[in-house]
């Protein structure tokens, strides 16, 4: 094959394959048994609450969309703003189905249960594997279609290139708005929710986990699926096809002579071989019976050793001659490496994450030892645990940059985005899983299956809590290089329109300086309000649980029924409401700042990255070791449930759920948002 020639249209293939295995996926979960009568109607409630949470969302996006879409047309023109279109449906559409395949996975998975731990683990899976593929073929096939389509509208042209990729800059701002919605949204319902029901039923009441007596177990399981994983995709879709976009922006701005044309194929055919690989994967998971860990750790080296294969025989097809950056002739080999570079980091990020969150290992032991002492011991070694972990992953970032820089400038960074991102047809799929356990052990507590199903549900659930926090770890790293290359387009865009040579951001200019300190401040004032609305939300389930214990005492002996609908309608209605501030704080600081002069924004890049990766990093790596330090004691440890320390721990497990699932991940696509509105519109701002 052809690569130069081919690449693009044959990627867009390999992503019409991708989608066609999800389709395969869904028919096969939705074929499996669903269970007795009683896990129906269970699984029919969590269904109807997060359809009608993300139908309500998606109303409320739209309605900004519109006005969003007006200012796009009017920046950058009709074809940015279809552009702009474009990235919001499809954002919108990844997490849709894959919370639509994810709300009937889950009570499949608990009646795949009572066959046997590998079936169950297949079933959930799967419904994961559903949310990977549509994330990185749609994608994919919306980034390389869209372009192939601008490009032949401007047939003839000799900028018809340069329009194309601009034309881009829209369709990522639609994916990166659509996801700080998505994520923000469903954290806030998801968190509001679980701390609702953990601080009244597991503290208050002394219920178990998904007991069916409590009013808030219901909204707590609709929040998994619209957090974990609806948010989930619209958030790895974003930072897929922004990192792809910015590869492409940075390969056109810096690569010259006869390979410059492969260096815009280049990102395409990475992420399209990589569809290949995560198949592979997925396959591994199905047909070779291994411990469960196991099996999802080993799918995910498989897809990534297969990817390396494919990236050494694409590179030297395209690089023969080796690529041209600005003065500097760089090998095919060196372009390899950034791309190795970029799994190598993935797995790194993965390996620490694990070992910060997981049961297994110190820090999360650590935790759970504090308990013992009291619930402010606890909470101070969490925050310690979250701050530990920033050193190892910033260090692996750095270091990446420093090597990939070295090799290649500039679109060596970019060339690592990109082959880590194109791994997330497989890293999806255990977040995704992650949900679908959790909800499966819910229904098989509330129906009341045998305690043997029972504890199949409960060792896939612990593995999902796992493969949650690991696949946050390497949701935040990835945004953390692709808004360096997002901030070096900036620069290069910036220098292209004003027909410069050179830039300068001193840090003896007070505008860079004042730039920072505001860009600093960004990702604390958004997780700032992040959590208000979380805790608003969750005191106001609180109240409604007590207000229902208190006026039906029968509840919780068995004799009253709960009212679930009134905790999903006061999460539903607080996520929608308590999102849109958030949302748009990135917007305002970058329009303002930019009044302050080209130098004053790109302070605000460097000042909203560097805090912003911390940030992201340490709350979620918190909220991951506080949930599992409250299972390590439930496990029997330190003196186990209904013990102070399990008390203590409870009470850092609902501190750190917002941390790990609305504020620390939310940052990512704020992060992009604030880069790519800042490229976007400096043809308004400096023209």
């Amino acid at each position: 094959m052809n690569l130069l020639n081919q690449g693009i249209p044959a990627s867009i293939v390999l992503a019409a394959i991708g989608l066609g295995f999800a389709l395969l996926l869904i028919r096969q979960i939705l074929a499996a048994s669903a269970g007795n009568e009683k896990m129906h109607a269970i699984a029919s409630a969590i269904q109807e609450g997060a359809k009608a949470y993300l139908n309500k969302q998606m109303t409320a996006v739209s309605v900004i969309a519109v006005i969003v879409f007006a200012v796009v047309w009017w920046a950058r023109g009709g074809v940015a703003a279809t552009g702009f279109v474009v990235g919001s449906v499809c954002s919108l559409v990844a997490g849709y189905i894959g919370m639509f395949v994810a709300v009937r996975a889950n009570v499949r998975t608990a009646q795949a249960a009572s066959v046997s731990s590998h079936s169950a683990l297949k079933v959930a899976f799967n419904g994961g594997a559903v949310t990977g593929l549509l994330v990185v073929a749609l994608g994919l096939l919306s980034v390389a279609a869209f372009y192939l389509v601008v490009l032949q509208l401007n047939e003839g042209n000799p900028h018809a290139t340069k329009i194309a990729i601009e034309s881009l800059i829209g369709l990522a701002l639609g994916s990166s708005l659509v996801s700080v919605f998505a994520r923000l949204g469903g954290g806030i319902y998801t968190k509001a929710a679980d701390v609702g029901a953990d601080l009244v039923g597991k503290i208050e009441q002394n219920l178990n986990e998904d007991d069916p007596r409590n009013p808030a177990t219901i909204a707590d399981n609709v929040g998994d699926n619209v957090g974990d994983c609806a948010g989930m995709a619209a958030d790895v879709f974003e930072t897929y096809a922004v990192s792809l976009i910015g590869g492409l922006l940075v390969g056109f701005l810096t690569a010259k002579g006869e390979g410059s044309a492969a260096a815009l194929i280049y990102p395409f055919v990475l992420c399209g071989l990589s569809i290949i690989s995560s198949l592979i994967g997925i396959g591994w998971v199905n047909f070779v019976k291994q411990e469960p860990t196991s099996s999802l750790v080993t799918g995910v080296a498989v897809s990534g050793v297969v990817s390396a294969a494919l990236f050494w025989w694409a590179t030297n097809n395209l690089f023969a001659g080796g690529l041209m950056l600005g003065d500097k002739l760089v090998s095919a080999s060196a372009l390899f490496y950034c791309a190795l570079v970029g799994l190598a980091l993935t797995f790194i990020v993965v390996w620490i994450t694990n070992y910060f969150t997981s049961t297994h290992h110190a820090p999360v032991r650590r935790i759970a030892k504090a308990s013992e002492t009291g619930h402010a011991t606890n909470i101070i070694a969490g925050i310690s645990v979250g701050h530990h972990a920033t050193l190892l992953p910033v260090l692996a970032i750095a270091a990446s940059i420093w090597c990939c820089y070295d090799w290649a400038g500039l679109y060596g960074i970019a060339v690592a985005v990109v082959s880590m991102l194109s791994l997330s047809g497989i890293i999806i799929s255990l977040d995704a899983f992650g949900p679908i356990t959790d909800n499966a052990g819910g229904i098989a507590v509330m129906s009341g299956l045998p305690d043997d199903v029972r504890k199949i549900t409960d060792e896939l659930d612990a593995v999902g809590n796992t493969m949650k926090a690991v696949t946050k770890g390497y949701a935040i790293a990835s945004a953390g290089l692709a808004a360096m290359v997002l901030f070096g387009s900036y620069v290069e865009d910036l220098k292209a329109f004003l027909n410069v040579a050179e830039i300068r951001f001193d840090l003896m200019n007070h505008k860079v300086v004042i730039g920072m300190f505001i860009g600093g401040l960004l990702p604390y004032l958004f997780t700032a309000f992040s959590m208000d609305a979380v805790g608003s939300a969750a005191g106001a389930v609180v109240r409604e649980v007590r207000r229902q214990i208190a006026a039906k005492p029968g509840i919780l002996n068995g004799t009253d029924i709960p009212d679930y609908a009134t905790c999903v309608s006061i999460v539903t209605s607080a996520a929608l409401r308590q999102m849109i501030v958030p949302a748009l704080l990135p917007v305002v600081f970058v329009i303002g700042v930019s009044l302050l002069g080209k130098e004053a924004l790109g302070g605000l890049l460097i000042g909203t990255i560097v805090t912003g990766l911390f940030v992201g990093i340490a709350m979620t790596s918190a909220g991951g070791a506080w949930d599992n330090a409250k299972k390590y004691v439930e496990e029997g440890n330190h003196g186990g449930k209904g013990s102070f320390a399990h008390q203590a721990a409870v009470t850092g497990d609902t501190v750190g759920d917002p941390y790990k699932d609305t504020a620390g991940p939310a940052v990512n696509p704020m992060i992009k948002v604030v880069n790519i509105l800042a490229i976007l519109i400096i043809p308004v701002v400096f023209k």
